[in-house]
């Protein structure tokens, strides 16, 4: 039997990973147990199993096919964890690369996942560019806040795609600052 998968999305310094830590251990709380796995690192794993890659950074540098058959292998890996466990899939809805986005969960992998619940994790560009350049344990390109916004928006377009081919619902939470509380809440009442 298939426990729910949930997916939560949101733009690189926009909190997502911690806001998903923090609703997973007041969850657990109440005896409710999901298992948090980032999709980036499942591919890493099938894809160094098969002796493709060294590191991760090294999978994007794979051909298109090659990829898409390391995404499909890492669906298919999450969905039997989720005969086990409710599960939650740390990912990003699109990737900015230099010649466009990128859908981050293309249909071959929705159809491997069945989501229930697609969650985008949202604040201001404002806040997501003082967060990245006060965050020194990462190196990310600097973007203007008008295109953290532009990304956002992507989001937002692929994600409710998502939901029309899968069914799922599409939640936004607001990560605003000082706010992380009340997001943390939301984001427990979808889970439950």
């Amino acid at each position: 039997m298939k426990n729910k998968v949930v997916v939560v999305t949101g733009v690189p310094g926009v909190g997502g990973t911690t806001l998903t830590n923090k609703a997973v251990e007041r969850l657990k709380e109440e005896g409710i147990h999901y298992q948090v796995v980032n999709f980036g690192t499942v591919m890493f794993e099938v894809a160094k199993a098969e002796n493709l890659v060294e590191n991760r950074d090294q999978l994007r540098k794979l051909d298109p096919e090659t990829q898409k058959r390391i995404q499909r292998m890492a669906a298919k890996k999450i969905a039997e964890m989720a005969k086990e466990h409710p599960i939650i899939v740390d990912t990003h809805s699109t990737v900015r690369t230099p010649k466009g986005y990128l859908p981050g969960l293309p249909k071959w992998v929705l159809d491997e996942l069945k989501p229930d619940i697609i969650v985008l994790v949202e604040t201001t560009g404002d806040e997501i560019l003082m967060r990245r350049l006060g965050d020194t344990s990462r190196e990310r390109d600097l973007e203007s806040t008008a295109s953290i916004e532009e990304h956002q928006f992507m989001n937002r377009c692929a994600a409710m795609t998502y939901g029309v081919l899968t069914g799922a619902t599409v939640k936004i939470i607001k990560n605003r600052d000082k706010l992380l509380d009340e997001a943390v809440q939301e984001l427990v009442s979808v889970l439950r």
